[in-house]
């Protein structure tokens, strides 16, 4: 097994109360607990204490961002804004408004990583954020929707066709070089490149190196949260893991333990156990294709095919251990669909080993491969204080020093039982995120030994009764941080679902990556972030 050649030292430990009564006194704000003490809820009351507030939590405190809820109640906006306190659980700024009102000050010039969430937020409900610098032509591109539309607010009515008709042909792009010399190079939006969705790039230069990068999305996007209204738990939980494939399992578990938390259920050990074997050879697959995706950026064809092979192995695998090649079908609220037995535990040991031993020989051959490493090293480069500013998360953060990780920032299942470690590095360039993305599949190997070793028996589900209420699910996904906030009425039906993806967090900061590098490395460096369209596209 290899090395881990470098971990983030422990972050410090906040005090989470200690962080609150401080806020309460500065900001004159009210608190209040919310889901048996999982967040930490302030209500604030003057919009004009909003801005600081925020700030302090994420830069004095040094606070995650997680993310924007909106919530469109009966007689009022409630929006929430999500923090995580490190190794103390989360914090929820809560700010309510009238349904006649059209703005709230935005944070992003005080939070970088909310620029996306307000931009969101303004097409989709229709709220615009004062002093935001650009609004508009986000999610619902101007060029084929215009403004106005807010599809998400409660009476928009999706069963109708709502398209302006026909594209609009004054539309162009914002273009911010305006050098002499200087041109746009459009790539996409139908662009394989290792994403394999629709995805957009304007790439503007004065000469060989990208100046700016504009990465444009939502191409395909498919409102799962608004069509999950009205749907009862196990239909929303089918949108849950379906939109996007590689990802899956860790999506229906965060969504699952929303609706563990609202119900009150206590799942089953057993089936915490086989949650957390199957979260860690899902990221083990995933992470062997993103590494089979940057091999084949470089142009490494027998390398390519090698981490290929080992991604496919993987996928049988799994289909031969729970039916579906991405894990679909198996976490339902209160536990798992179904069990398996010692033989089929141990089968798929064989197959982990195998894939972790035949990753350890790739890396070793990729790390004295000079052409390959002239292609990563140097490239990319994310600056720690960067990838601090954009709240990158995931292996990206990683290795770029934010060595972050909810398995053990914010525990959830088992994962408090089970020693691992969380990969980091500094340089925070393409080899750095490719050397953390072996490493954690070498962790996620060994726990997956660690866990068919210990599995206790028992049953895997325990009954779990829809009620009203809301709560987060949080899990770390393969690609990082993963939110589902869920709320259901009082006939147990999805009133409001909100997931927060790595993805949408990570192409904010992926221009910073591209920017001043040549175009030949566009392609390369995309590939080390690993990013997926469809997550965006939920």
């Amino acid at each position: 097994m290899a090395v881990i050649r470098a971990t983030d030292p422990p972050a410090e430990r906040l005090d989470r109360e200690a962080l609150i009564a401080d806020l309460q006194r500065r900001f004159h704000c009210d608190v209040a607990a919310t889901e048996s003490g999982t967040i930490a809820s302030i209500r604030v009351t003057d919009l004009s204490e909003l801005r600081p507030l925020c700030r302090s939590l994420f830069w004095d405190a040094g606070c995650g961002f997680g993310g924007i809820v909106v919530e469109e109640r009966p007689q009022s906006w409630e929006v929430r804004y999500i923090f995580l306190a490190r190794f103390a659980g989360w914090i929820e700024v809560l700010v309510s408004l009238p349904l006649s009102a059209t703005t709230l000050p935005s944070i992003s010039a005080e939070v970088h990583a909310a620029d996306w969430h307000e931009r969101e937020v303004e097409d989709l409900f229709g709220l615009r954020f004062e002093q935001h610098p650009r609004l508009g032509d986000f999610i619902l591109h101007d060029q084929f929707w215009g403004e106005g539309l807010a599809p998400f607010r409660k009476r928009f009515d999706i069963s109708k066709a709502h398209s302006n008709g026909q594209n609009n042909v004054s539309w162009r792009p914002l273009l911010v070089v305006r050098d002499p010399g200087a041109f746009a190079m459009p790539v996409g939006p139908v662009y394989e490149g290792g994403i394999g969705e629709s995805v957009h790039f304007m790439l503007e230069t004065v000469g060989e190196d990208v100046l700016r990068a504009i990465p444009r999305l939502f191409f395909n996007f498919r409102a799962v949260e608004k069509i999950a209204e009205g749907k009862d738990v196990g239909q929303a939980l089918l949108l849950a893991e379906r939109f996007a494939a590689k990802s899956s399992f860790a999506h229906s578990l965060a969504f699952c333990a929303a609706v563990e938390r609202i119900s009150g259920v206590n799942v089953p050990l057993r089936a915490k156990q086989l949650r957390v074997l199957l979260s860690e050879l899902e990221r083990l697959r995933h992470h062997a294709g993103v590494i089979a995706g940057i091999c084949e950026s470089t142009a490494l064809a027998v390398s390519a095919a090698h981490a290929a092979i080992i991604e496919e192995r993987l996928l049988r695998a799994s289909c031969c251990f729970t039916g579906h090649r991405y894990l679909f079908g198996l976490n339902i609220p209160g536990g798992l669909r179904r069990d398996f037995t010692e033989q089929q535990c141990q089968d798929l040991l064989s197959a982990v080993r195998l894939a972790a031993k035949q990753l350890e020989t790739l890396e070793d051959r990729l790390s004295f491969t000079s052409s390959f490493l002239d292609r990563l090293e140097e490239a990319g480069v994310v600056a720690p204080e960067t990838a601090r500013d954009l709240n990158l998360v995931g292996p990206v953060g990683r290795a770029s020093g934010c060595g972050h990780d909810l398995r053990k920032e914010c525990p959830y299942g088992l994962y408090k039982q089970y020693e691992f470690q969380v990969p980091s590095e500094k340089q925070g360039d393409g080899y750095a995120r490719l050397r953390v993305l072996f490493q954690e599949a070498y962790q996620s190997g060994t726990l997956v030994g660690d866990l068919i070793s210990s599995l206790d028996s028992g049953p895997i589900h325990a009954p779990c009764q829809s009620r009203q209420g809301f709560a987060l699910g949080w899990v770390e996904a393969p690609i990082g941080a993963t939110l589902h906030w869920l709320r259901l009425g009082e006939s147990g039906l999805v009133e409001r679902y909100r997931i927060i993806t790595p993805s949408f967090n990570n192409w904010l900061g992926f221009h910073v990556a591209v920017e001043d590098f040549a175009f030949q490395d566009f392609p390369i460096i995309l590939a080390t972030f690993g990013l997926s369209a469809t997550e965006c596209d939920r």
